[in-house]
């Protein structure tokens, strides 16, 4: 009981803890140093927003450039034909060799060694 009291206290002193140690931040700036100039909104924004959507465009093109190296259509809402093998062979089934039998080792797992 005393231990669990303990810890409530220490985690609800913790944020004014570290807000009271913050405060020096505020301190204005010494004599001697210069006073840098205000940052443009717009330099601001480009850094925030611009930047990472930049990188968003460069990674999303490193992922589809090898399908727009093979020409095949990159688009967001494209449906698979029906039967659509993704990431299976170019031509569909018929590449796949066809089962000689029992003693076939074409797919599937036969559980035996």
């Amino acid at each position: 009981m005393l231990v669990r009291r303990a810890a409530r206290s220490f985690a609800l002193l913790t944020v004014p803890a570290v807000a009271l140690m913050a405060a020096p931040a505020h301190a204005g700036v010494p004599e001697g140093w210069s006073d840098p100039a205000k940052v443009d909104p717009l330099h601001y924004l480009f850094i925030l927003a611009g930047g990472p959507l930049i990188l968003f465009v460069v990674v999303a093109l490193i992922a589809a450039a090898p399908a727009l190296a093979r020409g095949e259509k990159v688009l967001a809402a494209q449906q698979p034909a029906e039967g659509e093998w993704i990431g299976g062979p170019r031509q569909g089934t018929e590449e796949l060799p066809a089962p000689d039998g029992a003693e076939s080792h074409a797919g599937g797992a036969s559980g035996q060694f």
